[in-house]
């Protein structure tokens, strides 16, 4: 391994699947991973065989307190590097599984992460992609528990949990989104002279570049406008939200993908919120391809503490 911080980035389709998978065994399997700096856990199971690349499987909690896999996959991903692989020139293969609760209709999947280039312990350009539990065995050539663990010590939950509250928003006004990591279609966000162009040119339909921008945001806020108003009259608890917007999709014959993107904007742990107009605790990527699209209003999330 060099110790030259400027080593050349992996070339694109180093890591294919079928090349990486190998009989492998867990070296690792730490309950609690966590790492300074970085106010989350996860379970990590690290799977390794002398002469080829050690694969990393990161478990946690869909809502679990702290930093989440998905928002900083790349230093997660260079901690368990620097950790456990220090002498290997490329961070392990990265699988990210992220346990959404049990009363959630959205599915759990083992999502394989790969990074567009990387120095020492500094992987960037987080991809994502599903695996299937049979690509994950064959990768790793033996069982991988895809549980969190009973290791795992979650924190004192509140006494009593903040409220939910869903509003409606003009999508002009929210922040610019920044950084993105979806260096095609994403680049830098949205100027202020460009989202008003888009809200008197607006764009329908889908594009094939990323999960974001594959399908008709104008058609799931309007969904989601009249999911707002029908909870408010049927005092839906904002806890139920989710399920009742994925009823209502689905009475509505929405397509898969409208009905996951619509299920995102009423979750308690995955719905767009703005933090004061100015930056986001959640929600960049989908506000970016609501500005992209010229879209007039969404849905936006807001804890309000008791």
């Amino acid at each position: 391994m060099t110790d030259d911080a400027s080593a050349a980035p992996a070339p694109p389709g180093h890591d294919d699947l079928a090349g990486l998978s190998a009989p492998r065994r867990r070296t690792v399997d730490e309950h609690m991973f966590t790492t300074p700096g970085l106010p989350g856990t996860f379970r990590l199971q690290l799977f390794t065989a002398p002469g080829v690349r050690p694969v990393a499987v990161a478990t946690q909690l869909m809502g679990e307190e702290g930093t989440s896999l998905t928002n900083d996959a790349e230093r997660f991903a260079g901690a368990v590097w620097e950790r456990h692989c220090p002498k290997e020139d490329l961070p392990p293969v990265w699988v990210e599984r992220q346990l959404q609760p049990e009363d959630s209709p959205q599915e759990t999947f083992f999502r394989r992460v790969t990074f567009a280039e990387a120095t020492p312990y500094r992987p960037r350009g987080p991809r994502w992609s599903t695996l299937t539990p049979e690509q994950l065995h064959d990768l790793v050539g033996t069982v991988v528990a895809a549980d969190r663990g009973a290791g795992y010590v979650p924190r004192p939950q509140e006494p009593e949990p903040p409220q939910l509250v869903f509003e409606k928003f003009a999508v002009v006004r929210l922040a610019r989104p920044k950084p993105f990591r979806e260096p095609t279609c994403m680049p830098t966000g949205v100027p202020w002279w460009r989202r008003w162009v888009r809200q008197a040119l607006p764009r329908h339909g889908a594009r094939d570049c990323c999960w974001y921008h594959g399908g008709d945001w104008h058609t799931v806020n309007a969904m989601a406008l009249e999911v707002l108003e029908q909870a408010g009259r049927q005092s839906v608890d904002p806890y139920d939200m989710e399920d009742f917007a994925v009823a209502h999709a689905t009475a509505a014959g929405a397509t898969d993908w409208q009905t996951q993107a619509l299920a995102t904007l009423f979750s308690a742990w995955d719905a767009i919120q703005p933090d004061h107009e100015v930056r986001y605790i959640n929600g960049q990527h989908r506000s970016q391809a609501m500005l992209d699209a010229g879209v007039r209003h969404t849905v936006v999330l807001y804890y309000v503490e008791p």
